[in-house]
């Protein structure tokens, strides 16, 4: 970074230190710092390697400098807030460099589940200057009573990576939070920062507190941009000899090639969509790894050390690769990384482009990162995110009203800290956009869910938390509600698998054939038949932790999967869709891909942008219908379970289904002769709501939104309930409000929780809404060369993804030999 003369205002020890080591203080970094000296809230958007974080705490390092002034007082003047326990470890240590090397009189210290209690009671009595936490242990801070003379001198407020959690439930605890802080320290200054948002309009208004009494009035933070950086070098890898695979995910047919690029880098990031991927692509790579490189995997699920391990080793440059998930998105600065390699799709050009900044980490110099497609669609999705980022286009999640539940544990967390009046609190949370909306009733009804769980469950002294003094003023019911809330208090609810059972008789189970994730269990009611240990088993009851089951004579049909899913977002589907009747725009493609694309067009038809197509074709003694929709995997699995559903009442005898991201394939007895009635919007109102109650999805959106309000403890103090023993505690719960309260407050989060997260239920909406006007039906007489990918994965659901990449090819050959086959013309055409 070359040196230049430092603009002016900033203390000469803070601009000697930039000159010392070649920099110069950016342009977006001086503006943030006058931003904060004018006490304006802002919000920067700035590439990776811009120095965002350097940005947020200038003018914090800027208040120490000695040339400044006398230094501030003792107490807590910096809160800098992050999504990842990771990240604000990382930026302790990076923040530690120029306060060190400067001589700056400022104490830093991180706060995270991990931080050992007695250094957590010490942070409360004397708080360092800057203290580095995520928005579950700021509102856990915020529950104790010292909260309000430890905040009283606060200064300034730094969120860091705002778009990985300001639009989901995180988001809306750290926004309760700041209303929480804003009237404590009502001068605090908030900065957030991200490289990575669409819709930064939308961020400025969440980031600054809006007036309760102006009715309307929505006050936003200032846009910040920063300094472009340079264009990263983006590269789609193909195979060397062989052909775009038809099918799988994995890409293993790449590691002999990523092998070679981990011998020709200093340090290799290789990102993975899930979990299970991570672990088997690191198998695969160490497999091959004949000279015993240090190569590395971090994902979620591994401890807290083995990560701090890996963490440690990357940061001293010991590691020439790092397979991981997710959990190193976000921010973490490794500079020596050469080069970032995506496995699969990205998803979206925001994460790619997130993961992208992981590598090399400066501004002036070109990010370096390569795409590994696992098949057709997915190298057309990775073209779609290649040139989203060349253009400079984001994707992102939207807001959504603040969630109930949500709301009810930050009124535990207030009552906590001290006795409220109603109205003020009421004031206060408004302050946040995301509960702009709440009105007095609404607010009511949750402060008697607070007060005593509610009409059906007031008659129980567990539930009976707070309560209101004869002056109206509402305060603990007991001391010891304290302890039980923080030890129970957090958004993040973990997973669990249920254990699939054959039927004992009576409803109970028996012997266990294994386990299935709890997010596939939810969708199950009794009924349903799905392949399990390479038996077609019919769904009896899904009961505490148990599936309960018996064999059946009928095929399965509902798929099982194994690892979470990340959604392919709107604007990456479109771009996919765009390509797709881009007729010119093929011969960019490799020879196999354009072909595919070119029968497809002769054979049958492209489903171009805001198109719902629908191919039929018999296959193998069966009919087959595939939906081409681009919403999601999430959002075709929650189709393909309701389109069943109405095959079933319409005596189309369906078999079974299979969804991924761009398409949902049905095969049954008998023809769709018409796709319009399956695909009709009253099925989000008919069909929707009876699967929904008679599956387990509401029952464990409750549950979560139970733990979550704090109607249900996870813990006591040194013991922990089992996922079983939460389950039950729920369910019977959830049977009495059913039954006796079913406009409970939790009863409505349970379905908000059911309508949107966990199906998708926005994107599916617009497909049945575009059906209406621009549905194309394509009748064929077998199956078309879009259809393979998804055809060839029917009958392989419960093959663990990658696992079998091989073997789909191979029987992909039959199938692509039939859709590709062209019929020379009837005699007399």
């Amino acid at each position: 970074m070359p040196a230049a003369a430092n603009p002016p205002a900033i203390p000469p020890e803070i601009a000697g230190w930039f000159d010392a080591r070649g920099w110069r203080i950016r342009r977006h970094q001086h503006d943030m710092f006058e931003k904060a000296r004018a006490g304006r809230h802002a919000l920067l958007v700035a590439d990776t390697g811009a120095g965002k974080t350097l940005a947020g705490f200038l003018p914090t390092l800027c208040d120490f400098a000695p040339s400044a002034g006398p230094p501030p007082a003792d107490g807590l003047h910096t809160l800098y807030i992050s999504p990842l326990k990771a990240l604000a470890h990382d930026v302790k240590r990076n923040l530690l460099t120029p306060v060190e090397e400067i001589g700056l009189p400022i104490k830093v210290e991180a706060r995270s589940g991990d931080t050992p209690s007695d250094r957590k009671r010490r942070q409360r009595e004397k708080p360092p200057h800057v203290l580095l936490t995520t928005p579950e242990s700021l509102s856990l801070l915020l529950s104790y009573p010292e909260s309000l003379t430890m905040f009283a001198g606060l200064k300034r407020i730094v969120i860091d990576e705002v778009h990985a959690f300001a639009t989901g439930k995180r988001g809306d605890l750290l926004a309760l939070a700041l209303t929480r802080l804003h009237a404590i320290a009502p001068d605090a200054v908030r900065a957030a920062l991200s490289a990575t948002l669409a819709n930064p309009l939308a961020f400025q208004e969440w980031l600054a507190p809006q007036p309760p009494e102006a009715e309307g009035e929505i006050r936003a933070a200032d846009l910040v941009l920063g300094e472009p950086g340079a264009e990263p070098e983006v590269e789609i890898l193909l195979p060397e000899e062989a052909r775009v695979p038809w099918g799988g995910h994995a890409a293993t047919w790449s590691i002999p090639q990523l092998y070679e690029e981990l011998k020709n880098n200093r340090t290799t990031l290789i990102f993975t969509n899930t979990r299970f991927l991570a672990e088997y692509i690191f198998q695969h790579l160490w497999d091959a790894n004949e000279d015993k490189l240090p190569i590395g995997v971090h994902h979620g699920s591994l401890s807290v050390e083995a990560r701090r391990k890996v963490e440690g080793a990357m940061a001293r440059g010991e590691l020439r690769a790092l397979v991981a998930t997710a959990s190193l998105d976000l921010g973490v600065d490794w500079g020596d990384i050469d080069l970032v390699i995506q496995m699969g799709a990205p998803k979206g050009s925001s994460r790619l482009l997130q993961r992208i900044g992981r590598a090399n980490h400066r501004l002036d110099e070109p990010s370096r990162a390569l795409l590994v497609p696992g098949n057709r669609f997915e190298f057309l999705e990775a073209i779609a995110a290649k040139e989203a980022v060349d253009a400079g286009q984001r994707d992102g999640e939207s807001f959504h009203p603040g969630m109930l539940d949500v709301l009810a544990q930050h009124v535990m967390a207030c009552a906590c800290a001290g006795p409220f009046h109603e109205d003020a609190l009421l004031a206060e949370v408004r302050t946040a956009l995301s509960y702009a909306w709440l009105d007095k009733e609404k607010f009511a009804r949750v402060l008697s869910f607070v007060e005593n769980g509610g009409y059906a469950l007031k008659a129980y002294d567990k539930f009976k938390r707070i309560v209101r003094d004869k002056t109206g003023v509402w305060r603990l019911s007991h001391p010891q509600q304290a302890a039980r809330h923080r030890i129970n208090a957090g958004i993040i609810i973990d997973g669990e698998f249920l254990n699939v059972r054959i039927s004992a008789g009576g409803g109970r189970g028996g012997r266990s054939l294994g386990k299935v994730e709890e997010r596939f269990a939810a969708q199950l009611s009794p009924g349903d038949t799905f392949a399990f240990a390479g038996t077609s088993l019919e769904v009896v009851s899904v009961k505490d932790m148990d599936v309960i089951v018996r064999a059946s004579s009928k095929a399965a049909m509902i798929p099982s999967y194994g690892g979470a899913r990340m959604p392919l977002t709107t604007h990456l589907a479109d771009r996919v869709r765009a390509m797709l009747v881009d007729r010119a725009g093929w011969a960019r493609f490799p020879d196999d891909v354009r072909e595919w694309l070119e029968v497809q067009d002769y054979r049958s038809q492209m489903p171009g942008p805001g198109d719902v197509m629908v191919e039929t074709f018999p296959h193998q003694k069966r009919h087959y219908a595939v939906f081409y929709s681009f919403i999601g995997w999430n959002a075709n699995q929650s189709l393909g379970m309701l389109v069943t559903k109405r095959m079933e009442d319409r005596g189309l005898q369906p078999l079974g289904f299979n969804a991924n991201d761009y398409c949902l394939a049905v095969w049954s007895l008998k023809p769709i002769e018409d796709p319009a009635p399956l695909l009709s919007p009253d099925i989000l109102t008919h069909e929707f709501v009876e699967w929904v109650q008679g599956s387990h999805l509401l029952r464990r959106a409750f549950r979560e939104v139970a733990v979550i309000g704090g109607l249900v403890e996870r813990q006591h103090p040194g013991k922990r309930k089992t996922g079983k023993q939460v389950t039950f505690s729920t369910d019977l719960i959830y049977d009495v409000l059913r039954k006796y309260e079913p406009d409970h407050v939790l009863l409505e989060a349970a379905w908000a929780d059911a309508r949107t997260r966990m199906t998708d239920i926005g994107r599916l909406s617009d497909l049945l809404d575009n059906a209406q006007q621009r549905l194309r039906h394509v009748a064929l007489e077998r199956v078309s060369p879009l259809a393979v990918p998804i055809m060839v994965l029917i009958g392989r659901e419960n093959t663990p993804q990658g696992s079998a990449d091989d073997e789909l090819l191979l029987e992909a050959e039959g199938l692509a030999g039939e859709a590709m086959r062209i019929d020379p013309p009837a005699e007399g055409d």
